[in-house]
């Protein structure tokens, strides 16, 4: 369905747009780029440079399914020309209980340039991920949905499944969903280890109410305690934004999120 196409980073780009979290700390703030779902590929490409971060996520909304090798390739492209690093792409849906369609996917990730899939799985889709992840060397993330996933609802019931796995397989922790299942979530992460390849990251003002969802730095998230975390890990992933409110305006709530995110980062590198 799909085929490979490269397209590199453009000869052009600015070192300047990747953002004061690499020089304090080597966190890698970026955005899923589900917070811009409204809107399509070139506006959804403006806003994240106006974010001034070259770390996207991708979600198929983006770079959609059904599009052609060629479109796919254009689509690529296009971010590369903008300066932006591809780190993944999903949540992917992994949980028909059939080879070719997953491989499908890969292939899919492949002609996108993804290095790492986001994914919702089944306990009996992972074996048959897990294969293929080798096979096509794409690092894969299992993303908890919370108390209403009946797969994974906290990164615990992933990691239990993933830990004794190709180091390929592991785990895209979504903080708000973790919080809302009432585990700690500065704790999960430490559990997660080497295991955590990817974190969408997002604020609540009730850590166990869904819609409760806020400006990040306006809720309850710990989130001083998930970067001071991080960093001791060292972990090498992209702490994405994922911006699931006021989705027919997210910028200037986008750009408070990360304001207050790197005011935090500035604080750890002082």
């Amino acid at each position: 369905m799909f085929a490979f196409a490269g397209a590199a980073l453009s000869p052009g780009f600015s070192s300047s747009l990747y953002a004061a979290e690499d020089a304090y700390s080597g966190l890698k703030l970026g955005i899923a780029s589900y917070s811009l779902r409204k809107f399509g590929r070139s506006p959804a490409i403006k806003m994240v440079k106006e974010l001034n971060t070259p770390y996207i996520n991708i979600k198929e909304f983006h770079l959609p399914y059904s599009s052609s090798p060629d479109e796919l390739a254009n689509g690529r492209a296009e971010f590369g020309r903008a300066g932006l690093k591809i780190t993944g792409g999903g949540t992917i849906n992994l949980q028909k209980e059939d080879a070719a369609d997953i491989r499908r996917y890969f292939d899919y990730a492949k002609a996108c340039g993804m290095p790492l899939m986001v994914v919702a799985p089944t306990v009996k889709t992972v074996p048959m991920i897990e294969k293929i992840a080798i096979e096509y060397n794409i690092k894969v993330a299992i993303h908890n949905h919370g108390p209403e996933d009946r797969h994974f609802p906290t990164p615990q019931s992933a990691l239990k499944l993933v830990k004794n796995m190709h180091p390929l397989m592991g785990l895209c922790i979504d903080v708000g969903h973790t919080a809302r299942t009432g585990v700690d979530v500065v704790e999960s992460i430490a559990e997660a280890g080497t295991r955590l390849l990817d974190m969408h990251i997002k604020d609540l003002r009730e850590l166990l109410e869904k819609g409760s969802q806020c400006i990040v730095g306006e809720g309850k998230m710990p989130v001083v305690k998930i970067f001071s975390q991080l960093r001791k890990m060292n972990f090498q992933g992209g702490v994405m934004l994922e911006y699931e409110i006021e989705a027919d305006d997210p910028l200037p709530g986008m750009q408070r999120s990360f304001a207050y995110m790197r005011g935090v980062l500035a604080g750890m590198g002082a």
